[in-house]
């Protein structure tokens, strides 16, 4: 057994890994967020079996805040030619690069950066984009969902957590002159948090309702956005629409 392997063996993960000697990675709480993560991965299989239906050879991707490197290998599994796996912190670069040495993924590249920091022109386009459990997080989503817009050329992953929507007009200025209402953000407090390596980094999050992410993403600069539907049995907030999942299309 690699020292590496090893390495991976003796701790707690984020994520079930099933590693290269046939066993699993320890999981939090034996396994009780699998769920989530299973789900996530069922809903992102079903998207790109439906617009690559000849496979995901030849394709790129970005993995923006890829944690501990789970979806970057699993989409390096499911045969795409490169992934860019991107996080602000540099413990999950550091696990993201420990994984996908010990899958033999050599083809998994990590850069260390806030997302709002990317520059995303020299960095270039890739065909698919993963923004998954980001921007709850963030102080600017939308500043985000524009990096992630600038990086696909293609198509783009996002889930959230959301709020509840509001709809109506507000009087916008005076009350000749009235707005419609295409969304709204519920502001999370993380601000005694971002020591957690799943938290904010500011601690002050943003979360967007369901209605508000689709009108957005429109706005940003997506051909067409698809709220995406839930698998049977999937993790109760997907399923109930706590979080959504979404693609949205060049």
């Amino acid at each position: 057994m690699s020292s590496d392997l090893e390495k991976i063996k003796q701790r707690e993960w984020f994520y079930s890994f099933d590693l290269p000697d046939g066993s699993t990675s320890k999981s939090y709480g034996n396994g009780e967020l699998d769920a989530i993560h299973d789900t996530r991965k069922q809903m992102l299989d079903a998207v790109l079996g439906v617009h690559y239906p000849d496979g995901l050879a030849g394709k790129t991707a970005v993995d923006l805040a890829c944690h501990q490197g789970y979806f970057s290998v699993h989409l390096a599994k499911s045969g795409v030619d490169s992934v860019l796996s991107i996080d602000a912190r540099a413990e999950h670069i550091a696990d993201t690069q420990l994984i996908s040495g010990v899958m033999g993924f050599d083809n998994i590249k990590t850069l260390h950066s806030d997302v709002h920091a990317l520059d995303t022109e020299s960095l270039g386009a890739a065909n698919i984009v993963l923004c998954l459990g980001l921007i709850y997080h963030l102080e600017d989503p939308i500043g985000a969902l524009r990096k992630a817009r600038a990086l696909c050329k293609d198509v783009c992953i996002i889930e959230t957590q959301v709020v509840p929507g509001m709809s109506g007009n507000v009087d916008w200025g005076n009350y000749q002159f009235v707005k419609p209402l295409h969304g709204v953000f519920g502001i999370i407090d993380e601000t005694y948090e971002t020591h957690g390596p799943e938290a904010s980094i500011t601690g002050i999050c943003l979360a967007p309702s369901t209605e508000g992410l689709l009108w957005i993403l429109k706005n940003i600069g997506f051909s067409r956005v698809e709220l995406l539907t839930p698998p049977e049995g999937a993790y109760e907030q997907l399923k109930f629409g706590k979080r959504v999942m979404v693609a949205a299309y060049i």
